[in-house]
């Protein structure tokens, strides 16, 4: 049986909320749509983005297509649970929320395990909303 989750404007606050306290590495947490449109989010407040506007909006776009394209997959191989990115200047981890994706960056300079710690205590706050 296949649920569909629809998230309300409170839930996702909540999710973001919840995810931004288990790190002080947590640089932004955020709900994109399967649209691409970013839902709710939150940065910490002594950052700067590193993205402008237009390359923040064209970063969910591409989330939303990789999620979409990604599901053709899910029968043979599973579905996604998370995807982490290693970047020069970042760590990002996006997480598949039924149609949603639940996007988080963290400091690059973090030690692995401190981002497997994140991970692990993001899949419940993730699972509960599924």
């Amino acid at each position: 049986m296949f649920r569909i989750v629809v998230l309300n404007r409170i839930e996702a606050q909540e999710i973001v909320e919840r995810i931004s306290e288990i790190s002080r590495y947590v640089r932004f947490a955020g709900i994109v749509n399967s649209n691409g449109r970013l839902i709710t989010y939150i940065r910490r407040a002594d950052l700067k983005p590193l993205l402008n506007t237009k390359n923040t909006k064209n970063k969910f776009s591409h989330l939303a297509t990789q999620r979409g394209m990604a599901t053709q997959f899910n029968r043979q191989l599973g579905n996604v649970r998370f995807l982490w990115e290693e970047r020069d200047k970042v760590q990002t981890i996006s997480f598949t929320l039924d149609k949603s994706i639940v996007w988080v960056s963290i400091d690059k300079n973090v030690v692995r395990s401190e981002v497997l710690r994140i991970i692990d205590s993001c899949l419940p706050i993730v699972k509960h909303y599924q």
